[in-house]
């Protein structure tokens, strides 16, 4: 049975400022030139810049005039209260940070460098091969347009027959396919590149390693290679598990012929194209940070990087326009005139907004790195890992009397520049455990110990989670052995079977 009922009840809404807000917290300083870049484009009345000084004018009117005013009136009345409030005294239009730059500086631009593609790289060797055909050819440059950056095709052979059919108008049969690329595979410098997974690669890699090993008559290394090469086709499970035993046993050889054909594999390159310095550039990563952390005599010193925040303000063009309908307050304004007045209204609204949000972005930001300086003052001071104490969200936003999910969202992909390095600020929480003395001490600490143990244990016999546990108990860290397996694999440290070397 339906029923129709009242009640009441509180619901917290966020302004469209809390949630630029929120959204402005989150973007690290590398990215916020664009976003602001972004917003100015979006919203012509915000522009980067200082504001101008010049004299608001006012609209004087004659002592005992008294005027009729119909719905349109009290509207154009109401903006201009709004210009008054917005426009004459302006505090969201002050510059948000000094600009120390002299008009004399010379500008510098930062030349773009030409660069030849790696698949323009492999392009250009197809054109050494001397192929004759022509649908060869073109079924070799469509399998070099699909090798990833890695040098690697990972690509499904049906697919690339798929784009054969549609897009080249050619029909060829997987079999064909295959023997092309084996052709590619053969030929293509880098060795390996062309290859549909890593086994794939290094077999190909050791394949033209025998080669040539074949024409130099070097024995005792064709004997490596050739090893290398039954392994890797043959026993590639047990070589990727490191079992070791089981090799010598099935290949019949002694530890040092296994550790020549191993030291053969090392060698090879995981990667093809990672030699090639057009993907070097391409996944080299710049940290810009977003603090700035100064040791100045044992005082230390805080600051914001505001390089990529220009300065912002409402455009002078529109307060102009706006000023110019203050001084015409009797004339009756056309449909089109209102609807500008309004698009302006709600345009600077907007710009008063964002600039606003920029600036409680600063604050914010400073606030919770200020409070996370106080909090770890000794490591800061000293760079000294040990002296991390365990911090987590709640501890700075209790110190910030900010929300939890604010200082998330502060930290996050957040970087302070220190003397000791640049550090990643979610790096600085961690729990906190008791050691045998009744210490609180950080799970950073631990995890350092314990990466300095397995850094020095022998690769011949590492030492097992539960041995690694006992470890850490002598050394006054009393923690379980699951506890040491979550915290070796937080440091991508493998299991002690794979860590096993000849």
């Amino acid at each position: 049975m339906l029923k129709q009922s009242l009640s009441q009840k509180q619901l917290q809404r966020l302004s469209p400022q809390q949630i630029q807000l929120m959204k402005l917290l989150q973007v690290p300083t590398a990215s916020l030139e664009e976003w602001i870049q972004k917003e100015m484009e979006e919203n012509p009345i915000l522009e980067a810049g200082a504001e101008e000084e010049d004299e608001v004018p006012t609209n004087e009117t004659s002592d005992g005039e008294e005027e009729v005013i119909n719905e349109t009136e009290t509207q154009e009345a109401e903006f201009e209260e709004y210009v008054q409030e917005y426009v004459d005294d302006d505090p969201y239009s002050y510059k948000l940070r000094v600009n120390n730059s002299s008009s004399d500086d010379e500008e510098k631009t930062i030349p773009i460098a030409v660069q030849h593609s790696f698949h323009d790289f492999l392009t250009d060797q197809l054109q050494l091969l001397e192929i004759k055909d022509e649908q060869t050819l073109l079924i070799m440059r469509q399998l070099v347009g699909s090798i990833d950056s890695d040098g690697y095709l990972r690509r499904d052979l049906t697919a690339i027959l798929d784009d054969l059919m549609f897009t080249q108008n050619v029909f060829v049969e997987l079999s064909d396919l295959e023997r092309v690329l084996e052709q590619l595979q053969a030929k293509l410098d880098p060795s390996g590149v062309g290859a549909r997974n890593l086994r794939e690669s290094l077999m190909i890699q050791l394949h033209r390693k025998v080669e040539q090993e074949n024409n130099e008559q070097d024995f005792e290394q064709l004997y490596a290679l050739n090893t290398a090469y039954q392994i890797l086709e043959y026993h590639f499970e047990a070589f990727s598990k490191k079992h070791f035993e089981r090799l010598k046993s099935t290949l019949n050889i002694n530890d040092e012929q296994l550790k020549g054909a191993m030291d053969e594999v090392l060698k090879l390159n995981p990667k093809p194209a990672s030699g090639y310095a057009d993907n070097r550039s391409s996944t080299t990563q710049y940290v810009m940070p977003d603090f700035f952390l100064i040791n100045r005599d044992g005082e230390l010193e805080l600051s914001l990087n505001n390089n990529n925040a220009p300065e912002l303000r409402v455009s002078p063009h529109y307060q102009n326009v706006l000023r110019s309908y203050v001084g015409k307050k009797k004339q009756k304004k056309s449909k089109q005139q209102r609807e500008t007045v309004n698009f302006i209204k709600e345009k600077i609204d907007k710009a008063k907004w964002f600039i606003d949000a920029i600036r409680q972005r600063q604050q914010t930001m400073y606030k919770t790195m200020y409070a996370i300086l106080e909090y770890q003052y000794n490591f800061f001071l000293t760079g000294d890992e040990m002296q991390l104490r365990p911090m987590v969200l709640k501890d700075i936003a209790e110190r910030t009397e900010l929300d939890i999910s604010t200082i998330s969202r502060v930290v996050n992909s957040k970087y302070v520049q220190t003397e000791f390095g640049t550090k990643l600020l979610k790096d600085f929480f961690s729990e906190g455990i008791q050691n045998q003395e009744g210490d609180e001490i950080s799970t950073i600490e631990i995890k350092n110990v314990l990466n300095t143990i397995i850094t020095e244990e022998n690769k011949r016999k590492p030492l097992s989670d539960e041995k690694l546990k006992d470890i850490l108990k002598g050394k006054g860290y009393n923690i379980a052995r699951r506890t040491v397996a979550k915290y070796r694999e937080q440091l991508n440290i493998p299991v002690a079977r794979l860590r096993k070397e000849l």
